[in-house]
Protein backbone atom coordinates (compact mmCIF):
# COMPACT_ATOMS: atom_id res chain seq x y z
CA UNK A 1 0.00 0.00 0.00
CA UNK A 2 2.61 2.47 1.27
CA UNK A 3 4.30 1.53 -2.48
CA UNK A 4 1.37 1.99 -4.53
CA UNK A 5 0.59 5.97 -2.42
CA UNK A 6 4.07 6.86 -2.98
CA UNK A 7 3.49 5.57 -6.92
CA UNK A 8 0.29 7.97 -7.48
CA UNK A 9 1.76 10.86 -5.52
CA UNK A 10 4.68 10.93 -8.00
CA UNK A 11 2.13 10.40 -10.73
CA UNK A 12 0.17 13.15 -9.59
CA UNK A 13 3.35 15.44 -9.23
CA UNK A 14 4.24 14.64 -12.68
CA UNK A 15 1.07 15.58 -14.39
CA UNK A 16 1.04 18.94 -11.82
CA UNK A 17 4.45 19.81 -13.12
CA UNK A 18 3.59 19.16 -16.56
CA UNK A 19 0.26 21.05 -16.01
CA UNK A 20 2.54 23.89 -15.05
CA UNK A 21 4.94 23.91 -17.67
CA UNK A 22 2.28 24.12 -20.45
CA UNK A 23 1.79 23.31 -24.08
CA UNK A 24 4.33 20.93 -25.41
CA UNK A 25 8.40 22.55 -25.56
CA UNK A 26 8.40 21.52 -29.46
CA UNK A 27 7.76 23.43 -33.23
CA UNK A 28 7.78 22.14 -36.50
CA UNK A 29 10.15 23.91 -38.99
CA UNK A 30 12.20 23.28 -41.84
CA UNK A 31 15.64 21.80 -41.01
CA UNK A 32 18.64 23.12 -43.70
CA UNK A 33 19.01 19.15 -44.95
CA UNK A 34 16.22 17.16 -44.14
CA UNK A 35 13.09 18.77 -44.48
CA UNK A 36 10.84 19.14 -41.59
CA UNK A 37 11.85 18.46 -38.21
CA UNK A 38 10.98 18.93 -34.47
CA UNK A 39 12.92 21.98 -32.80
CA UNK A 40 12.81 22.46 -28.64
CA UNK A 41 11.27 25.72 -27.61
CA UNK A 42 13.19 25.67 -24.38
CA UNK A 43 15.93 23.87 -22.37
CA UNK A 44 14.54 20.31 -22.10
CA UNK A 45 15.74 17.93 -19.05
CA UNK A 46 16.86 14.40 -19.59
CA UNK A 47 14.07 11.88 -18.55
CA UNK A 48 10.97 14.40 -19.48
CA UNK A 49 8.14 13.24 -21.69
CA UNK A 50 7.76 16.01 -24.01
CA UNK A 51 4.10 15.12 -25.69
CA UNK A 52 1.51 12.00 -26.16
CA UNK A 53 0.40 11.53 -29.49
CA UNK A 54 -2.64 9.38 -30.47
CA UNK A 55 -2.44 7.08 -33.62
CA UNK A 56 -4.15 8.08 -36.85
CA UNK A 57 -4.68 4.97 -37.84
CA UNK A 58 -3.24 1.29 -36.13
CA UNK A 59 -3.51 -2.47 -36.72
CA UNK A 60 -1.98 -5.24 -34.89
CA UNK A 61 0.71 -7.25 -36.12
CA UNK A 62 -0.91 -10.72 -37.58
CA UNK A 63 1.27 -13.13 -35.64
CA UNK A 64 -0.63 -11.59 -32.36
CA UNK A 65 -4.17 -10.51 -33.78
CA UNK A 66 -6.36 -12.45 -31.16
CA UNK A 67 -4.26 -11.29 -28.30
CA UNK A 68 -4.17 -7.96 -28.42
CA UNK A 69 -6.77 -5.45 -28.05
CA UNK A 70 -7.83 -4.38 -32.11
CA UNK A 71 -7.86 -0.65 -30.74
CA UNK A 72 -5.65 0.54 -28.64
CA UNK A 73 -2.99 -2.53 -28.83
CA UNK A 74 -2.83 -3.52 -25.35
CA UNK A 75 -2.48 -7.80 -24.66
CA UNK A 76 -4.97 -10.04 -22.80
CA UNK A 77 -4.48 -10.24 -19.43
CA UNK A 78 -2.20 -13.25 -19.11
CA UNK A 79 -0.42 -12.88 -22.34
CA UNK A 80 2.12 -10.30 -21.16
CA UNK A 81 0.02 -7.46 -20.90
CA UNK A 82 -2.15 -5.59 -18.22
CA UNK A 83 -5.82 -4.90 -18.07
CA UNK A 84 -8.58 -7.18 -17.88
CA UNK A 85 -11.80 -7.78 -18.59
CA UNK A 86 -12.51 -6.82 -22.48
CA UNK A 87 -14.71 -9.28 -24.71
CA UNK A 88 -14.06 -10.68 -28.32
CA UNK A 89 -17.11 -9.45 -30.90
CA UNK A 90 -18.52 -12.04 -32.92
CA UNK A 91 -15.07 -14.08 -32.69
CA UNK A 92 -12.93 -11.85 -34.78
CA UNK A 93 -12.23 -8.76 -32.58
CA UNK A 94 -11.18 -8.16 -29.23
CA UNK A 95 -11.29 -4.96 -27.28
CA UNK A 96 -10.27 -4.16 -24.05
CA UNK A 97 -12.89 -2.42 -22.59
CA UNK A 98 -16.14 -0.12 -23.19
CA UNK A 99 -13.65 2.90 -25.01
CA UNK A 100 -11.86 0.89 -27.20
CA UNK A 101 -15.36 -0.72 -28.21
CA UNK A 102 -16.22 2.59 -28.76
CA UNK A 103 -13.39 3.99 -30.25
CA UNK A 104 -13.14 1.25 -32.54
CA UNK A 105 -16.94 2.04 -34.33
CA UNK A 106 -14.53 4.05 -36.56
CA UNK A 107 -13.57 0.65 -38.45
CA UNK A 108 -15.46 -1.99 -36.88
CA UNK A 109 -19.00 -1.33 -38.43
CA UNK A 110 -17.61 -1.74 -41.82
CA UNK A 111 -14.79 -4.35 -41.47
CA UNK A 112 -16.72 -6.75 -39.72
CA UNK A 113 -19.32 -7.19 -42.74
CA UNK A 114 -17.02 -8.43 -45.21
CA UNK A 115 -15.04 -11.11 -46.38
CA UNK A 116 -11.14 -10.44 -45.92
CA UNK A 117 -10.21 -14.08 -46.34
CA UNK A 118 -8.59 -13.21 -50.21
CA UNK A 119 -6.60 -10.01 -48.93
CA UNK A 120 -5.56 -11.46 -45.59
CA UNK A 121 -4.26 -14.71 -47.96
CA UNK A 122 -2.65 -12.49 -50.44
CA UNK A 123 -0.50 -10.59 -47.62
CA UNK A 124 -0.17 -13.40 -45.42
CA UNK A 125 1.93 -15.68 -48.23
CA UNK A 126 4.14 -12.53 -49.08
CA UNK A 127 4.46 -11.35 -45.33
CA UNK A 128 2.89 -7.65 -45.76
CA UNK A 129 2.20 -5.71 -42.67
CA UNK A 130 1.48 -1.94 -44.11
CA UNK A 131 -1.59 -3.13 -46.55
CA UNK A 132 -3.53 -4.27 -44.05
CA UNK A 133 -3.57 -0.48 -42.22
CA UNK A 134 -4.54 0.63 -45.53
CA UNK A 135 -7.53 -1.62 -45.49
CA UNK A 136 -8.26 -0.17 -42.12
CA UNK A 137 -7.34 3.48 -43.13
CA UNK A 138 -10.43 2.87 -45.83
CA UNK A 139 -12.88 1.22 -43.26
CA UNK A 140 -12.99 4.61 -41.50
CA UNK A 141 -12.91 7.06 -44.44
CA UNK A 142 -16.50 5.01 -45.32
CA UNK A 143 -17.58 5.66 -41.88
CA UNK A 144 -16.57 9.02 -41.77
CA UNK A 145 -14.43 8.84 -38.68
CA UNK A 146 -11.17 10.53 -40.75
CA UNK A 147 -10.47 11.84 -44.19
CA UNK A 148 -9.84 10.67 -47.23
CA UNK A 149 -6.23 12.79 -47.28
CA UNK A 150 -5.74 12.39 -43.89
CA UNK A 151 -1.86 11.17 -44.74
CA UNK A 152 -1.56 13.91 -47.45
CA UNK A 153 1.01 15.87 -45.42
CA UNK A 154 3.19 13.04 -44.83
CA UNK A 155 5.87 12.19 -46.82
CA UNK A 156 5.74 9.32 -48.96
CA UNK A 157 8.23 6.28 -49.76
CA UNK A 158 10.16 6.14 -53.09
CA UNK A 159 8.26 3.34 -55.04
CA UNK A 160 10.07 0.45 -57.07
CA UNK A 161 8.14 -0.90 -59.93
CA UNK A 162 8.13 -4.36 -58.23
CA UNK A 163 6.61 -2.79 -55.51
CA UNK A 164 3.80 -0.57 -57.84
CA UNK A 165 2.69 -4.02 -59.26
CA UNK A 166 2.08 -5.57 -56.19
CA UNK A 167 0.36 -2.60 -54.69
CA UNK A 168 -2.08 -2.62 -57.76
CA UNK A 169 -2.65 -6.53 -56.76
CA UNK A 170 -3.60 -5.79 -53.47
CA UNK A 171 -5.73 -2.86 -54.50
CA UNK A 172 -8.04 -4.63 -56.42
CA UNK A 173 -8.75 -7.54 -53.98
CA UNK A 174 -9.48 -4.54 -51.55
CA UNK A 175 -11.78 -3.10 -54.45
CA UNK A 176 -13.46 -5.82 -54.90
CA UNK A 177 -13.76 -7.21 -51.40
CA UNK A 178 -15.78 -3.33 -50.79
CA UNK A 179 -18.13 -4.12 -53.94
CA UNK A 180 -19.10 -7.77 -52.65
CA UNK A 181 -20.43 -6.36 -49.27
CA UNK A 182 -22.55 -3.53 -51.19
CA UNK A 183 -21.08 -0.49 -49.96
CA UNK A 184 -22.58 2.06 -51.59
CA UNK A 185 -20.78 3.76 -54.96
CA UNK A 186 -20.64 7.26 -53.42
CA UNK A 187 -19.35 6.08 -49.91
CA UNK A 188 -15.71 4.54 -52.12
CA UNK A 189 -15.47 7.56 -54.84
CA UNK A 190 -11.85 7.79 -53.11
CA UNK A 191 -10.80 4.41 -53.28
CA UNK A 192 -8.89 4.22 -56.59
CA UNK A 193 -6.17 2.82 -56.88
CA UNK A 194 -3.97 6.06 -57.11
CA UNK A 195 -5.40 7.17 -53.69
CA UNK A 196 -4.12 3.07 -52.33
CA UNK A 197 -0.55 3.73 -53.68
CA UNK A 198 -0.21 7.21 -52.00
CA UNK A 199 -1.44 6.22 -48.84
CA UNK A 200 0.85 2.96 -48.68
CA UNK A 201 3.70 4.97 -50.13
CA UNK A 202 3.26 7.12 -46.49
CA UNK A 203 2.27 4.17 -44.55
CA UNK A 204 5.82 2.37 -45.59
CA UNK A 205 7.77 5.07 -44.43
CA UNK A 206 6.01 6.49 -41.45
CA UNK A 207 5.01 3.68 -39.59
CA UNK A 208 6.01 3.24 -36.14
CA UNK A 209 6.65 -0.32 -34.93
CA UNK A 210 5.08 -0.68 -31.76
CA UNK A 211 7.40 -3.92 -30.09
CA UNK A 212 6.68 -3.90 -26.29
CA UNK A 213 3.30 -1.76 -24.16
CA UNK A 214 3.65 -1.63 -20.39
CA UNK A 215 1.67 -0.50 -17.72
CA UNK A 216 4.37 1.88 -16.51
CA UNK A 217 8.25 2.57 -16.77
CA UNK A 218 9.51 -0.71 -14.76
CA UNK A 219 7.46 -2.79 -16.31
CA UNK A 220 8.64 -1.42 -19.69
CA UNK A 221 12.48 -1.88 -18.38
CA UNK A 222 11.41 -5.32 -16.62
CA UNK A 223 10.12 -6.43 -20.27
CA UNK A 224 12.72 -5.45 -22.87
CA UNK A 225 15.44 -8.13 -21.59
CA UNK A 226 12.48 -10.88 -22.08
CA UNK A 227 11.54 -9.44 -25.26
CA UNK A 228 14.85 -9.52 -26.80
CA UNK A 229 15.00 -12.54 -27.93
CA UNK A 230 11.78 -13.01 -29.67
CA UNK A 231 9.06 -10.76 -32.10
CA UNK A 232 7.63 -8.72 -29.39
CA UNK A 233 5.64 -6.11 -32.31
CA UNK A 234 2.08 -5.99 -30.91
CA UNK A 235 1.27 -3.89 -33.74
CA UNK A 236 2.41 -0.77 -36.33
CA UNK A 237 0.99 2.39 -36.21
CA UNK A 238 1.12 6.31 -38.30
CA UNK A 239 0.72 9.75 -36.23
CA UNK A 240 1.32 12.81 -37.33
CA UNK A 241 3.70 14.68 -35.10
CA UNK A 242 5.80 12.11 -34.23
CA UNK A 243 6.39 11.78 -38.02
CA UNK A 244 8.00 14.86 -37.86
CA UNK A 245 10.86 13.46 -36.40
CA UNK A 246 13.96 13.44 -37.95
CA UNK A 247 16.74 10.66 -37.45
CA UNK A 248 19.71 10.15 -35.94
CA UNK A 249 22.03 7.32 -34.49
CA UNK A 250 22.88 8.62 -31.72
CA UNK A 251 19.09 10.22 -31.16
CA UNK A 252 18.46 12.66 -28.17
CA UNK A 253 14.70 11.74 -28.00
CA UNK A 254 13.05 8.13 -27.99
CA UNK A 255 9.54 7.16 -28.83
CA UNK A 256 7.95 4.63 -26.14
CA UNK A 257 4.30 2.84 -25.36
CA UNK A 258 2.12 2.92 -21.59
CA UNK A 259 -0.69 0.85 -21.38
CA UNK A 260 -1.50 1.64 -24.78
CA UNK A 261 -0.90 2.74 -28.66
CA UNK A 262 -0.60 5.96 -27.67
CA UNK A 263 2.79 7.63 -28.15
CA UNK A 264 4.94 9.22 -25.66
CA UNK A 265 8.24 11.23 -26.85
CA UNK A 266 10.73 11.24 -24.07
CA UNK A 267 13.82 13.46 -23.94
CA UNK A 268 16.96 10.82 -23.62
CA UNK A 269 19.49 13.60 -22.53
CA UNK A 270 19.27 17.50 -21.78
CA UNK A 271 18.45 19.19 -24.80
CA UNK A 272 19.07 22.87 -25.01
CA UNK A 273 16.65 25.26 -26.50
CA UNK A 274 16.45 25.51 -30.62
CA UNK A 275 18.05 21.98 -30.33
CA UNK A 276 16.52 19.79 -33.09
CA UNK A 277 14.62 16.87 -31.35
CA UNK A 278 15.68 13.55 -32.94
CA UNK A 279 14.88 9.46 -32.55
CA UNK A 280 16.34 6.76 -34.51
CA UNK A 281 14.52 4.91 -37.15
CA UNK A 282 16.30 1.37 -36.51
CA UNK A 283 18.48 -0.72 -34.22
CA UNK A 284 21.28 1.47 -33.32
CA UNK A 285 23.37 -1.25 -31.76
CA UNK A 286 24.21 -2.55 -35.71
CA UNK A 287 27.79 -1.60 -37.44
CA UNK A 288 27.48 1.73 -39.60
CA UNK A 289 27.78 -0.22 -43.12
CA UNK A 290 24.11 -2.21 -41.86
CA UNK A 291 23.03 0.99 -40.43
CA UNK A 292 23.36 3.02 -43.94
CA UNK A 293 22.15 0.20 -46.17
CA UNK A 294 18.57 0.22 -43.85
CA UNK A 295 18.03 3.55 -43.99
CA UNK A 296 18.95 3.93 -47.62
CA UNK A 297 16.83 0.92 -48.82
CA UNK A 298 14.36 1.38 -46.74
CA UNK A 299 13.91 5.35 -45.98
CA UNK A 300 15.42 6.56 -48.95
CA UNK A 301 18.00 8.50 -47.60
CA UNK A 302 21.91 8.94 -46.19
CA UNK A 303 22.81 9.11 -42.61
CA UNK A 304 24.98 11.87 -42.13
CA UNK A 305 24.81 11.78 -38.18
CA UNK A 306 27.55 12.69 -36.51
CA UNK A 307 27.89 8.95 -35.33
CA UNK A 308 27.94 7.67 -38.61
CA UNK A 309 30.24 10.42 -40.50
CA UNK A 310 32.93 9.32 -37.67
CA UNK A 311 32.88 5.65 -38.83
CA UNK A 312 31.17 4.57 -35.08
Amino acid sequence: MFHLRRRLLCTAAAAAAAAARGPPPIRVALTKSSGRGVFATRSIAAGEVLHSAQPVVSHPSPSVLHEVCDSCLRRKAGNGGGGGGGDTSGGIYYFCGDACREHAKGFYEVEKNADWSLFDDHCSSRGLKYPYMVKRLACMVISGAVSADCLDILQPARLHQGTLTEMEEEFELLDSTFRKVGIQEEQTTFLTKEWYINVLARIRINAFRIELIASSYEDLLSSALASASCDAAVGNAVYMLPSFYNHDCDPNTHIIWLESADARLKALRDIEEGEELRICYIDASMDVDARQKILADGFGFQCRCLRCLSGD
